[in-house]
C-alpha cells in the first residue's frame, strides 16, 4: 500500500509518499509560497532533486502540481494517482474531541475548523489542505487526519488544567493539550525498543527541540505532562515563541506598547524567543555563531533556552518518581551537541551522565549517548512523524 503523507501550513505544503510493504520513501518535496508571489515545489525521488517555480494560488493548484512531479518526469515514482491508496494528513490541534487518529468525513472537517480559533494559524492551513486533497485525489481515496494532542489526551486534570475559574474550562474548553504528540509517540517507541523494553516500563522525558519545542514526561508509554499548552506558545524558549511567561507581563507590554489581542499574540509568537533576546535570529545555529563571536545577547539565549530545558527535565522526573530515560529528537535536538550537553550537566544527581565523546557521534537514526556508569539512559532519536502518521493511516484504512 502507499500512503501520501501531507503537512499543509498556510502557505506550504510538506509531503512524502510511503511504500508501507518496507516503510520506504519513495518520493518527498515541498511546495512553497502558496498563495505568494514566487511559489514554487522541490521534489526529491530516484536520487534527483528538481525545483520548479509555478504559481499555486492555493492549495489545490499545489497538490496538483504534487500529482504531475510524481508521475511524470525523471521525479516519477508511479504511473498514476491512483496507485496512492490513502492519505495521511498532519493535524495540529485536535482538542478534547479527537483522542485517536481518524477516517476523514466532512463533519470531521467542519469540527477541526470549529477549534481552529484553538490553533488559528495551523488548523484552517489544514482544513484547506483536507479539502484540496479530496477535489484533486476524488472522494475514492481515504484521508486520515493524525491529532498532534492525541497522545497528550492521557494527561491527568491535575496537569491540563489552568488555575482559572472551572467555568472556563466548561464554557471555552480552556486546557493545557501540548503539541509535537505524533513526534513525541513516535520517539517514545523507537526508544523503548531500542533498549529492548516495553513503553509500560519505562518514564522518559522526550525532548522535541526545533523552531517550536516541547517537552514531555511519559510514564509506562503514556504522557502524563508536557509543556506546551492550550496552544504552542507555552513551555520553553522556542525560534520567535516567548515560551512561559508571567500572564501579567503580557498586560504590562499592551499598556506600554498600545497593542492588545491578536496583534499581542501575533508579538508573542512571531517576535519573541530567541529572536527577541538575542536579536540576532531565530535560527539556534546563528544564535550559537553570534554567542561564539562575543555577543552576550546572543549567549544569554542560548544560556536560558539550555535552562529551562533543564528545568522541565527536573521537573517531569519528579512528576513522576523517577527516571530511566531522556530522548533528544527535533532539528536541534538532533543535531545540536552543545544544547545535549549543557542540559545534561551537573545532573549526576539524577542519575544523567552525558559521553561527550559519544555527543559529538552524527550519522545515525537512533545513538546512545549515556557515559559509563549513568543510570539513566541519554539518547538522541531522529524523529520520523511522517512515518507514524503513514502507519496510523494504514491502520485506519486496513482495520488493522
Amino acid at each position: 500500500m502507499k500512503i501520501l503523507v501531507i503537512n499543509c501550513g498556510s502557505s506550504s505544503l510538506k509531503y512524502q509518499l510511503i511504500d508501507m510493504a518496507g516503510e520506504s520513501v519513495l518520493c518527498k518535496g515541498l511546495c512553497e509560497r502558496i498563495g505568494i508571489e514566487g511559489s514554487n515545489i522541490t521534489h526529491k525521488a530516484n536520487g534527483g532533486e528538481w525545483s520548479v517555480q509555478t504559481p499555486f494560488p492555493t492549495h489545490t493548484e499545489a497538490f496538483m502540481k504534487v500529482v504531475e512531479m510524481m508521475t511524470t518526469g525523471e521525479g516519477a515514482v508511479v504511473k498514476d494517482k491512483s496507485e496512492i491508496d490513502a492519505i495521511g494528513h498532519r493535524v495540529v490541534q485536535g482538542a478534547e474531541y479527537f483522542t485517536k487518529s481518524e477516517i476523514v468525513t466532512d463533519a470531521i472537517i467542519d469540527k477541526i475548523e470549529e477549534i481552529a480559533p484553538l490553533a488559528p494559524v495551523h488548523n484552517m492551513a489544514h482544513v484547506q489542505g483536507l479539502r484540496s486533497a479530496k477535489a484533486v485525489f476524488g472522494e475514492q481515496v481515504p484521508n486520515v487526519v493524525v491529532f498532534d494532542t492525541t497522545f497528550h489526551q492521557t494527561m491527568p486534570p491535575k496537569a491540563y488544567m489552568y488555575g482559572v475559574p472551572y467555568e472556563m474550562y466548561e464554557k471555552y474548553a480552556i486546557r493545557r493539550y501540548g503539541a509535537h504528540g505524533t513526534s513525541h509517540r513516535y520517539v517514545s517507541m523507537a526508544a523503548a525498543q531500542y533498549l529492548g523494553k516495553d513503553p509500560s516500563e519505562l518514564k522518559m522525558v522526550t525532548c522535541h527541540l526545533g523552531n517550536g519545542s516541547s517537552i514531555t514526561a511519559v510514564d509506562g508509554g503514556r504522557c502524563v505532562d508536557t509543556s506546551m499548552g492550550l496552544t504552542p506558545l507555552a513551555g520553553v524558549l522556542m525560534g520567535t515563541r516567548c515560551g512561559d511567561v508571567d500572564p501579567s507581563v503580557v498586560t504590562y507590554m499592551e499598556q506600554k506598547m498600545g497593542i492588545h489581542g491578536q496583534e499581542m499574540a501575533d508579538y508573542l509568537n512571531k517576535q519573541c524567543g530567541l529572536l527577541g533576546v538575542s536579536g540576532v535570529s531565530s535560527d539556534k545555529r546563528d544564535v550559537e555563531a553570534a554567542a561564539a563571536a562575543g555577543n552576550e545577547r546572543a549567549k544569554l539565549a542560548s544560556d536560558m533556552l539550555n535552562y529551562q530545558i533543564k528545568k522541565f527535565v527536573g521537573a517531569y522526573a519528579a512528576a513522576m518518581g523517577g527516571l530511566d530515560c531522556v530522548v533528544f529528537t527535533g532539528g536541534i535536538g538532533e543535531n545540536d551537541a552543545h544544547v545535549r550537553s549543557e542540559v545534561c550537566k551537573n545532573m549526576e544527581f539524577l542519575g544523567i551522565r552525558l559521553d561527550e565523546e559519544k555527543n559529538r557521534q552524527r550519522g545515525a537514526d537512533i545513538l546512545d549517548l549515556t557515559a559509563e556508569g549513568g543510570r539513566v539512559k541519554v539518547l538522541m532519536v531522529c524523529t520520523n512523524e511522517e512515518l507514524m502518521i503513514a502507519r496510523d493511516t494504514l491502520g485506519l484504512v486496513t482495520g488493522r
